[in-house]
Parts: C-alpha cells; sequence; structure tokens
C-alpha cells in the first residue's frame, strides 16, 4: 500500500501533466470542439450542400416572382380592355329611365 507522501505527489504529477496536455494542440482541440466552432469534414460539406440548395430555391423564388409580376400586368391589362369594352357598350346603349 502507499503510505505518507506519495499519494499528494503523484496527484501532483497528474495534475501537472493535465495541465501541459491541456495547454498543448489537444487541449486546444477539445476546447473548440465543446465550444461548437470545430467542425468534421462531412459537417463542412453539409454547409456547402445546403448553401447550395438555399442559392437554388433562391433563383427558383425570383423565377415565381417574375412570373407573378407577369400574370399581374397581364390581367391589369385585361381589367383595362373590360372596362373599355364595358364603356363603349354603355354609350350605345339608350339611357335606361
Amino acid at each position: 500500500m502507499l503510505n505518507g507522501p506519495e499519494i499528494p505527489l503523484m496527484v501532483l504529477f497528474v495534475s501537472i501533466a493535465a495541465v501541459f496536455i491541456m495547454r498543448g494542440p489537444f487541449g486546444r482541440a477539445m476546447a473548440e470542439r465543446l465550444s461548437g466552432r470545430a467542425r468534421s469534414g462531412t459537417e463542412d460539406q453539409d454547409v456547402r450542400e445546403l448553401k447550395g440548395d438555399v442559392e437554388e430555391l433562391r433563383n427558383q423564388l425570383a423565377d415565381v416572382q417574375e412570373r407573378l409580376d407577369f400574370a399581374e400586368r397581364v390581367l391589369a391589362r385585361k381589367d383595362d380592355r373590360v372596362a373599355v369594352v364595358l364603356q363603349r357598350e354603355a354609350e350605345r346603349l339608350p339611357p335606361v329611365r
């Protein structure tokens, strides 16, 4: 069994070793991982794919907006034409008494 100063010396030795390990590259990597800053290669690939999907959706949305604007213009023109036709018809009919 361990008697006397062996236990505190082992604790001191393990503590010093842990400090050196944690202050090195391994400790920095662990800190980044725990803070959420570090990402793996597959996560980077997923982020790139998602950015591509978002860009594709933006392009599709722009196309849909252009189509909607065109449809609104066509409908507005038809409304103007219908109003002109109705006005001409009203001018031809005799006034209502």
